[in-house]
């Protein structure tokens, strides 16, 4: 606000706003809206709400118009010495002097508070910045370390991926040799159980030769003695005996081959 500003602002601490209309003003040069002034003053004794000073005479306080007529201009100082208009007119003044200055003085003491406020937000701010650096530069270390630990992870891995491999193809190889071992296993068992059979059969066989179920009997007929026949107990005996003799002595002979083979 400067000396030539139309309006004053209200010296409430809360308020501060613009006045218009009617105004309370106080002997100890202060001015206050309607609202406040009406609400502050109306118990008694009265104190100032910006100075707390005492306001117990009759015209320490005064309800005034901002906007007076112009009949209660050309009569309010009607009659009136010169020196007298212009004492009365110096007190005005000076009260809007002192508006001005304190109204300068409070604008100087906000701009020192944000300018103290903005001071400190900034060193706030430059430790934040600071210590966002330091966090900074420890995650970047950090960071490069898990690096270094992964690639390091890495060549394990692949070692021990090629390792894997490597076991893979021997144990491939391994169950492929042992495959044939046990086939070859289970073909030599089988031929040994075959020739054990045959054998087995085999000696069965001479056996039954050398023992055959019944002995042919010789018997002779007419009177030269010469002619000799067989004859069994039984009807089909001789037959059994000739039948039996051939293939065991062949099944024999090939046996004694293949061993000796």
């Amino acid at each position: 606000m400067t000396l030539y500003d139309d309006t004053l602002l209200c010296n409430f601490p809360k308020c501060r706003g613009k006045l218009s209309g009617f105004a309370w003003v106080t002997a100890c040069s202060h001015v206050f809206c309607d609202q406040h002034g009406s609400g502050e003053f109306s118990c008694s004794p009265a104190i100032c709400p910006a100075c707390s000073s005492a306001l117990s005479g009759k015209l320490d306080i005064v309800r005034t118009e901002l906007s007076p007529s112009e009949e209660y201009k050309a009569m309010v100082l009607s009659g009136l010495r010169p020196d007298v208009v212009l004492d009365i007119s110096a007190r005005a003044l000076a009260f809007w002097r002192y508006q001005v200055h304190q109204e300068r003085m409070y604008q100087e003491y906000s701009l020192s508070r944000a300018d103290a406020q903005l001071k400190q937000m900034d060193k706030v701010l430059t430790q934040q910045n600071q210590s966002r650096e330091l966090e900074l530069t420890a995650m970047r270390g950090e960071i490069a370390s898990l690096k270094k630990v992964m690639d390091e992870y890495k060549r394990k891995y692949s070692e021990v991926s090629e390792r894997l491999m490597e076991r893979n193809r021997q144990y491939q190889k391994l169950q492929g040799l042992y495959d044939s071992l046990r086939l070859r296993n289970m073909v030599g068992t089988g031929d040994k159980e075959t020739s054990h059979q045959e054998h087995h059969d085999f000696n069965t066989g001479m056996g039954r030769l050398r023992t055959p179920q019944r002995s042919p009997q010789f018997l002779t007929t007419g009177q030269d003695g010469v002619s000799r026949f067989f004859s069994c107990l039984e009807q089909d005996g001789a037959k059994s005996f000739f039948q039996f003799g051939t293939p065991m002595k062949d099944r024999a002979r090939t046996l004694v081959k293949k061993h000796q083979g």
